[in-house]
């Protein structure tokens, strides 16, 4: 693992974590203009992060999993699983 650190994007992970944040944003009866502005972000933000055009940070994760409700131990446990 230790040379693939920087191309995340595109990994088995890096797609399980957008799967589970389309999931829980969309569980939670949110658009992605809601959620961007939730985040204080614009709606093209939320776009790119969906779409796999870019990384999510940690206090990024932190802050959705606040905003849209879920266990954040939880949901990097199930993401490391998918790799």
């Amino acid at each position: 693992m230790g040379d693939n650190v920087t191309k995340t994007l595109g990994t088995k992970r890096h797609q399980a974590l957008i799967a589970l944040l389309i999931e829980k944003r969309e569980a939670k009866g949110l658009t992605q203009t809601d959620l961007a502005a939730k985040l204080g972000e614009y709606q093209s933000f939320v776009a790119r992060l969906e779409s796999g055009q870019r990384r999510v940070d940690v206090i990024e994760f932190l802050e959705l999993s606040e905003i849209l409700d879920f266990d954040a131990i939880k949901a990097l446990c199930a993401v490391a699983k998918a790799g």
